[in-house]
């Protein structure tokens, strides 16, 4: 029996599209002398600065709690070893704001809500639904396998036959400015957001199998 032929090739995609939606990272850190004290006030600001969230159309849906965590602060003490100093009660909040024009404000709705004890851990902008980008990169990783291919199988002497298997890579995307059009996020206050583009990018593994050249006619 004949071994049947085969050739692999990588193909690699990528396509751009402007986010819709901005992730926020916030955390809330509260010290405090007493346990209790540290974590009914995180509690409070956190809510605080939720209710900020809401109130710049961030909705319940997109809003989640992250972490919750209670801790006593030590100090060394000469001859006294270590010492409760305090205790500290931090919580992270992650929001979704869309579209990112509406972040800034959104933000500095949210520092004002909590104060010193609000930190920004940050953003991250990406896609309500990436399907449709991923697919655009998925077309131009295999665009790119199938030319791979057919290009190898000419300098091996035959030609492509029937896929043999697909592997695709996952999926991911990376913000690159747009060197073209770039337009500012409008801003009523806070720090403004730029709004360029996201890379989105993929990979496919792809197996033919190599067939014997068309006889001459």
């Amino acid at each position: 029996m004949t071994p049947v032929r085969t050739i692999t090739v990588t193909g690699e995609g990528t396509a751009e599209a402007v986010p819709d939606l901005l992730t926020l990272t916030l955390a809330v850190e509260v010290r405090r002398d007493a346990a209790e004290a540290a974590y009914d006030d995180a509690g409070e600001i956190a809510s605080a600065v939720t209710e900020a969230l809401r109130g710049h159309g961030v909705a319940g849906l997109d809003l989640r709690t992250r972490g919750l965590n209670l801790r006593a602060e030590l100090v060394w003490a000469e001859n006294q070893g270590q010492k409760v100093s305090g205790y500290v009660a931090s919580t992270t909040l992650v929001a979704r704001v869309g579209p990112p024009s509406a972040a800034p404000a959104a933000i500095s709705a949210a520092v004002a809500a909590g104060g010193d004890s609000l930190r920004i851990n940050g953003i991250e902008q990406g896609f309500t639904d990436a399907s449709a980008v991923a697919a655009r990169a998925q077309e131009a990783a295999w665009r790119e396998a199938e030319a791979k291919a057919a290009r190898f199988a000419a300098l091996a002497g035959g030609r492509l036959g029937q896929v043999l298997s697909i592997d695709q890579r996952p999926v991911h995307g990376s913000p690159v400015p747009m060197m073209a059009g770039m337009q500012r996020a409008a801003a009523s206050e806070g720090v403004p957001i730029e709004a360029g583009s996201v890379a989105v990018s993929t990979s496919v593994v792809v197996q033919w199998e190599l067939d014997s050249p068309a006889p001459a006619e």
